[in-house]
């Protein structure tokens, strides 16, 4: 019998048009997104002492009762989309579990996002938002640390402990899940064009070859370029000391009269356009620019380097003060069945959480025909969408310093390199 609460996969099928995600939306901010998450790092909260004890979490689950109600905020162009409804994935939950979702697309970078809720969850005030997408890093730090999210009730995720990947449990930002589970993800490593490098990439330090001045991109932000500073000098950012960040700096500055820019997310068209060669990159841009590059930029090469690359991932949680905890709980789990993951992914091509997925992408490739099936066919092979476990062994989350002195050294020694 078929399940009522998973929609109909043909129903749920991506076109074959380029899909614009969420990191399409950050390239064009521009200089001012960048300028905005470096802005929202000297936010001074108040913050809360949140009990993460079983028997806190158990009585604050035990009070909350379902409202048919739910406000979701997330990254623009993050979500499926149809001409026959505006998201038939969440059209679904909707109308499976009774619930009226209110889908807002307010998250356009993590810093001016925390600096939009920041007053009113340090008031103890309900924000507007019950459910939100976080990236793990700086600002998910942050939300955690002054007591902005809520502790899940994981007895609420059957379908996360069932189909999540081992790489999406217990992270390292969030031990234990205790207050996310993912929604996307993506690598950092290095894209490049193999016709102008005339050679293969395989490590960070190829960077430093003399032949690519003046054509290499670097990422111009405090998280994505100093961790890959430390893989590059052989150092496992979360084991980093202060020592480290100053030798890490020292090979960036060592690399920086080669770089032609520090890009603030826009380098992907120089890439297209071989105006630069080799760049830091995520994964899913490069993955999006082949599929839709045509004669320019259909032939990038994307490498997770010797030496480690990054993963990042973007996190549901629920903001402090939230009026239908309940629906966001149904929600997050909701997201895990692998058919309702498989047709997220086939539209915002970013690493889905839930590998079963993947056969689901393939049995609809199976099914289409002509552009839809090699679009799909390409979506399940991907290294951008389901990643195998070699390419995830290669990487690591983000190190991201504790808030005060441990950050503000941080920023110090690395914000100079890209901002001068």
């Amino acid at each position: 019998m078929t399940d009522p609460r998973v929609p109909d996969a043909a129903l749920l099928r991506g076109l074959t048009q380029a899909r614009m995600g969420r990191r399409d939306v950050m390239r064009m901010l521009g200089a001012a997104g960048g300028a905005a998450l470096l802005a929202g790092c000297g936010i001074r909260a108040q913050g809360f002492k949140i009990d993460t004890s079983a028997t806190a979490i158990d009585a604050y689950w035990a009070r909350q009762k379902p409202t048919g109600e739910l406000i979701w905020a997330n990254w623009p162009l993050y979500l499926d989309t149809s001409g026959k409804s505006d998201h038939p994935t969440l059209d679904s939950f909707d109308k499976s579990n009774h619930i009226k979702t209110k889908y807002l697309e307010a998250v356009q970078d993590n810093g001016p996002f925390f600096a939009q809720v920041q007053p009113t969850l340090s008031s103890s005030q309900y924000c507007g938002f019950d459910v939100a997408v976080i990236t793990s890093g700086i600002y998910f730090a942050k939300f955690r640390d002054l007591g902005f999210l809520v502790p899940l009730d994981q007895a609420r995720l059957p379908n996360f402990k069932k189909y999540a990947g081992e790489k999406y449990k217990n992270p390292t930002y969030d031990p234990g899940n205790v207050f996310s589970v993912p929604w996307q993800a993506g690598f950092t490593g290095i894209g490049y064009n193999p016709d102008k490098t005339g050679q293969e990439i395989t490590s960070w330090h190829d960077l430093l070859n003399p032949r690519f001045k003046g054509h290499i991109g670097m990422m111009a932000n405090n998280e994505d370029l100093p961790n890959i500073a430390l893989l590059a000098i052989g150092v496992d950012p979360h084991k980093s000391t202060e020592a480290d960040w100053k030798n890490a700096a020292s090979w960036l500055n060592e690399l920086k009269p080669l770089v032609r820019n520090f890009y603030s997310q826009d380098y992907i068209s120089g890439l297209a356009s071989g105006d630069i060669w080799i760049s830091m990159a995520w994964s899913g841009d490069v993955f999006q620019q082949n599929l839709s590059g045509g004669k320019t930029g259909g032939d990038l090469k994307f490498v997770i380097p010797e030496e480690g690359g990054l993963i990042w991932i973007d996190n549901f949680v629920i903001l402090r003060g939230a009026r239908n905890p309940v629906s966001a709980m149904q929600l997050m789990d909701y997201y895990y069945d692998p058919t309702v993951a498989a047709a997220v992914t086939e539209w915002v091509n970013y690493i889905s959480p839930v590998p079963d997925a993947q056969a689901v992408v393939r049995q609809d490739a199976a099914e289409a025909k002509g552009d839809d099936k090699a679009y799909d066919e390409a979506v399940a092979s991907s290294y951008a969408t389901f990643p195998g476990a070699a390419t995830y062994d290669k990487t690591t989350t983000y190190f991201t310093p504790d808030a005060g002195d441990p950050l503000d050294s941080w920023n110090a020694v690395f914000e100079p390199i890209y901002q001068s």
